[in-house]
């Protein structure tokens, strides 16, 4: 029986319930990051704000005598202080950042077993950006070993199987089709921290698209360390189910106030842009004097990370997931670099996006791109047409002196009048469209006109554009008033 069931999709985005020991959690989700030495909030709260699951770190536990102590003896949830599911990782951010662990993939695999842990997570080598071929080969190559031998070792905790391969998709996506091959239960995509804090999120998309490739469209995937809400949006959409981060905690412990928008520093704001419990409740300039800044900002930072997720789900379920994304990109130039380049693989994306959706709704030139247009030039050989047809954006007097009457709307092109109505063509879009729009449509209308050859094409319209001449070699076009 799978433990990840799907339920809604949207884009490549999915709402899932993913099967625990100690319960069944409603993906996309967020696991807040807890650390056992510091907890800026308890565990036992973090229910309240929405965390159906945390994460914490089992190396950490590990190495510290009294925590590994009472783990063995009390169990992971005891010590932690937390009655659902906990993921553990293993000691691989030490490794990234210190070079070296004091414990080796066996031991730290068989230690998460033995102190309850509901996901598990091997000793993988975390390959940074920017490092040679060979040297990301080599490592993801000691990775697949790693996550083998703990596949060896697996009893009836649930296994995640870390994707690395740096920045290059060659080597993610052959990772996630070698893994998808055995029976691990998680996808963690990992190394992509350093992408996120340099705001590369072009490549964070190559990444995930890669990775997701090469995995079973049907296995839940984990971005590793991705806890700021504002790319919660875009990383759904392309397929990530479970995220998690400490951002929550470390930013407040900088001063630093989370929103979709990105980041203030609460020194810089003279109003709190927020209606969460804690904004509501406090004003800017209390805030700042508390004696509990740091507390309080965590909580608003966990009610707005949930808050997000929240919103990003009903995208999923109302089938305007596009739009939210379109939105919550332009909230940074390097987010909109993000949304460019995962225009690039809308063939791939289109292959996911269920047919039924809502109504679309143009929200800027990458949306002349999306996956809905390039599933439409698709079915562009679908339409074949005799005599004499009129192509038109309005109503015209002389519509039945024409065999066939087909409506002009960009970024769509050309398609027959009696699909108005349906979907994608009852699109809200602008009336004055914009240049990446009407290429696109003229484009498209121009494929339409050469795969009709024998037709006689009139095209009414009053728009200025280069392939206007283009058309203009194969329709009659009459300029409208």
């Amino acid at each position: 029986m799978p433990i990840f069931e799907i339920t809604h999709k949207d884009i490549c985005g999915r709402i899932g319930r993913l099967e625990t020991h100690h319960g069944i959690i409603e993906t996309p989700t967020i696991m807040p990051v807890v650390n056992p030495n510091i907890q800026t909030i308890k565990p036992s709260e973090l229910r309240k704000f929405g965390a159906e699951i945390i994460i914490t770190n089992s190396y950490i536990i590990y190495r510290k005598p009294v925590l590994r102590e009472r783990a063995l003896r009390e169990g992971l949830h005891s010590l932690i202080g937390f009655d659902g599911p906990i993921m553990t990782d293993s000691g691989s951010y030490q490794l990234s950042v210190y070079g070296e662990v004091e414990v080796d993939n066996r031991q730290i695999v068989e230690f998460q077993q033995e102190i309850g842990s509901d996901i598990g997570v091997p000793l993988d080598i975390p390959t940074p950006p920017d490092v040679s071929w060979e040297r990301a080969e080599s490592e993801l190559a000691i990775t697949l070993q790693r996550e083998k031998e703990a596949l060896e070792l697996k009893k009836d905790m649930l296994l995640a199987a870390p994707v690395q391969g740096s920045i290059y998709p060659e080597l993610r996506e052959r990772a996630g089709r070698e893994l998808s091959c055995c029976d691990f239960d998680l996808f963690p995509l990992g190394a992509v921290v350093p992408l996120m804090e340099s705001y590369r999120y072009a490549d964070l998309v190559d990444v995930i698209v890669a990775s997701k490739k090469g995995l079973s469209p049907a296995s839940p995937v984990h971005l590793f360390g991705a806890g700021h809400p504002m790319m919660f949006a875009v990383a759904v959409a392309l397929g990530c189910d479970l995220f998690d981060s400490a951002s929550y905690a470390l930013y407040a412990k900088e001063g630093r106030y989370m929103t979709v928008r990105g980041t203030y520093h609460l020194d810089n704001l003279q109003y709190l842009p927020c209606s969460c419990p804690v904004c509501s409740s406090i004003g800017a300039e209390e805030l700042k004097k508390s004696d509990k800044k740091e507390e309080l900002l965590a909580r608003h930072n966990l009610y707005a990370t949930f808050a997000e997720m929240r919103e990003v789900k009903q995208a999923i379920k109302e089938g305007s997931l596009w739009e939210l994304v379109e939105q919550r990109c332009r909230a940074h130039p390097r987010l909109l670099d993000g949304l460019k380049r995962a225009l690039y693989h809308s063939e791939w994306i289109e292959k996911f996006q269920p047919a039924s959706r809502a109504t679309f709704f143009y929200s800027g030139p990458e949306s002349a791109l999306r996956p809905e247009v390039v599933r439409f030039r698709k079915r562009l050989v679908n339409f074949r047409f005799d005599g004499g047809v009129l192509i038109r954006a309005k109503r015209q007097e002389n519509e039945d002196d024409f065999d066939h009457v087909l409506e002009f709307k960009p970024p769509f092109g050309a398609y027959p009048v009696e699909l108005k109505e349906t979907y994608p063509f009852n699109a809200e879009v602008t009336d004055e469209p914009d240049y990446e729009s009407l290429t696109v449509a003229l484009q498209n209308t121009l494929a339409l006109m050469e795969m009709n050859p024998e037709v006689e094409f009139t095209f009414v319209c009053n728009v200025e554009h280069p392939l206007i001449e283009h058309v203009a070699q194969k329709a009659k076009v009459v300029r409208s008033i």
